[in-house]
């Protein structure tokens, strides 16, 4: 996908939230040209077993990654859905749902990692056992799985959360507070050292991060964390979440106390989560890229390994879908495309 054409991109595929996305059964196999399948002249097999393995299930954004971007990629070329994994977000939850869906014959097992490390093991041997092993949104270590989805480079995610701060906070700056998910997190641990860069550049020397707090992706956890911060430090004035529950409970906090509008919050965030506290004033802008389009083309490209028709190599190139062309980076990474910020202004098109 080309992040210049990016809302036109996120808004079809909101409207395709509600439209059945099965493909009509044509044999065996497949093709590039029928389906958007993976591959210039190859085939995408029939019948593949794909299973999603987010960080936590009955998470708003793994719903939309999962549910409306994964299942809707399985569904156009043919293969078997599944989603599956803990309701808590820990290092070492996932590991038994990966053995199980290794014992079960996945063809490919889509993963969030909640830890880089703890997973490991249980995919070599998934892999072993024949599953093409893609994670999405947080990676593992590079030789624990096939392919990395990664939503934007961390550099594009750290540079557009610094930034929106900053200008919400204005140019008096201040102290600043970062409320992650877990603190095992792949992805956010990198934005935040990336942050922590970000922060270090001149045109930043007013702003001061002075504390970082963990709500393991619980709304409840992440509200009291918020919560926590501001009496902690009173002169706090602005919080970066870069974690979808993490914000929208930091917005609930923020928006029913006298707080809000004083102290200011971004970070990474759904429109439908984030909407209300955009209009109430509690949130000036937040970025995140398209979910569902992440699960999308993770099923893609596990599908694209699944059948032998790229191996993760770096310059493989694959079709996924109605998102066009992709091609394998180093250590196997595979970039979506660059974040896009939500405002006032902008809001009210997008449905995810």
């Amino acid at each position: 996908m080309r992040r210049g054409k990016l809302i036109a991109a996120v808004v079809a595929t909101a409207l395709a939230f509600s439209m059945s996305a099965c493909a009509e059964d044509s044999g065996s196999s497949t093709s590039a040209d029928s389906s958007g399948g993976a591959g210039g002249s190859g085939t995408i097999k029939s019948g593949l077993k794909v299973a999603f393995l987010p960080k936590q299930v009955n998470n708003p954004y793994f719903d939309t990654s999962d549910n409306k971007g994964g299942k809707v990629a399985v569904e156009e070329f043919k293969g078997t859905y599944s989603e599956t994994g803990p309701s808590e977000a820990s290092p070492s939850a996932q590991v038994s749902y990966i053995n199980t869906l290794s014992q079960q014959g996945a063809n490919v097992i889509a993963v969030s990692a909640n830890d880089k490390d703890a997973i490991c093991g249980a995919l070599k041997d998934a892999r072993q056992n024949g599953a093409k092993v893609v994670t999405y949104d947080s990676d593992t270590k590079p030789e624990c799985r096939d392919l990395f989805i990664n939503q934007a480079s961390t550099e594009g995610i750290a540079k557009i959360q610094v930034k929106l701060i900053s200008d919400a906070i204005g140019a008096d700056g201040g102290e600043i507070a970062i409320l992650s998910a877990t603190a095992n997190a792949t992805n956010q641990n990198a934005w935040i050292e990336q942050m922590k860069t970000e922060l270090a550049k001149p045109e930043y020397s007013k702003l001061k991060l002075v504390d970082t707090v963990y709500g393991d992706d619980d709304d409840q956890k992440s509200f009291q964390e918020a919560q926590g911060l501001l009496a902690k430090h009173p002169n706090l004035k602005g919080i970066i979440s870069p974690t979808t529950v993490g914000i929208a409970a930091a917005g609930r906090y923020l928006s029913g106390s006298s707080y809000k509008g004083k102290v200011q919050l971004t970070g990474l965030g759904t429109p439908n989560q984030m909407k209300a506290y955009v209009k109430d004033g509690t949130v000036k802008a937040f970025a995140l890229w398209n979910p569902a389009d992440l699960g999308y083309l993770a099923a893609y490209a596990g599908a694209a390994l699944a059948s032998g028709l790229i191996k993760g190599k770096e310059g493989d190139k694959f079709t996924a879908g109605k998102l066009g062309e992709f091609t394998v980076g180093k250590d196997g990474v595979v970039l979506l495309g660059d974040p896009y910020t939500f405002k006032a202004d902008n809001i009210d098109q997008f449905n995810f």
